[in-house]
């Protein structure tokens, strides 16, 4: 009986220590990206396109935290413009979201997904949580919807080619808003002031 339990063992504690660097990860990219937010924004305007793909791996990083990436997505439509602040904030999104979706589907089972589920708003509780109506109306509740459906497809390992087009999708949409719509407002308040 103990046999079986070794095996058990060694996968959680291997699924722990895989959860454990990727937070450790991500934290030490936001604390290096909080502290030299200057120099960031120095190096990505000189950096040309390796620029927009670390980008990408920032905003990807701060996807999968609760820190919002909008004030960057932001600040990359003032240096690359609209488009590419769209793209980078897309593909970043996407990644943190795929990071979201791998530690969900190792310890989902630790939460209570179906009565968060019951709460969405439109119906969207009683859709299946593998269906595109669900994977991209329910991302776009304001508050929690993204990270929730990030651990809802996880924990009911919703098939990961489906996830990241919906995911796509959905993040494309709101990055489009993000940054067309944050460049107009500095656009105009460099104008205005």
């Amino acid at each position: 009986m103990a046999e079986n339990k070794a095996p058990v063992a060694n996968k959680r504690l291997i699924t722990a220590l895989e959860i454990i660097l990727i937070i450790l990860v991500f934290y030490g990219a936001y604390q290096y990206a909080s502290a030299e937010l200057a120099q960031i924004k120095t190096f990505i305007i000189h950096s040309g396109p390796i620029g927009v793909v670390l980008s990408m791996l920032l905003i990807g990083a701060l996807g999968a935290t609760p820190i919002p990436s909008e004030p960057f997505t932001i600040l990359l439509s003032t240096v690359y413009g609209p488009f590419w602040a769209m793209v980078s904030t897309s593909i970043g999104t996407l990644l943190g979201a795929l990071v979201e979706y791998f530690i969900s589907s190792r310890i989902g089972h630790a939460a209570n997904f179906e009565a968060w589920k019951q709460r969405l708003p439109f119906g969207l509780g009683k859709a299946a949580v593998d269906s595109p109506a669900f994977l991209i109306g329910a991302r776009v509740v304001p508050g929690y919807g993204s990270k929730f459906v990030s651990l809802v497809s996880g924990f009911y390992k919703v098939p990961l080619l489906r996830y990241t087009w919906t995911t796509f999708i959905a993040t494309l949409a709101g990055a489009a808003i993000t940054a067309y719509g944050g460049y107009q407002i500095i656009h105009l308040m460099t104008h205005v002031l």
